[in-house]
């Protein structure tokens, strides 16, 4: 499989409160250096909001906004992790952005991302 390929992957928080499975491929990762994402290790992935799907957890997860409160960051409430978030892109389309980090069908290390300078926005 290359990582340009969309496919369904499936991921969880630590607990297993919460699980998801999103379409997406693996290319154009985003590893940002915001305040947020650089502190909690976030790589990123980005698939369109019709493209993922809570499979587990409705009720266990809540939200974290920042800065312009524009990506509702949504971490499970029973040991932290955050999976996923959701937010608009440039185009004003609807989005959710996947931490690769939680994909459970995906080898650690086995994608690349692209620094992102987060911190100058």
């Amino acid at each position: 499989m290359s990582q340009a390929e969309t496919v369904t992957h499936k991921g969880s928080c630590h607990c297993g409160a919460v699980a998801y499975e999103v379409e997406v491929g693996l290319e154009g990762l985003v590893e940002c250096n915001c305040t947020h994402c650089y502190r909690k290790g976030f790589v990123l992935a980005f698939a369109p909001r019709s493209a993922f799907r809570l499979t587990k957890g409705e009720g266990e997860t809540t939200s974290y906004f920042f800065n312009r409160h524009k990506i509702d960051h949504r971490f499970c409430k029973t040991c932290g992790v955050q999976p996923f978030g959701y937010g608009v892109a440039p185009d004003g389309s609807e989005v959710a952005a996947i931490n690769v980090r939680t994909l459970t069908d995906v080898e650690p290390w086995d994608w690349t991302a692209q620094r992102v300078d987060g911190r100058s926005f």
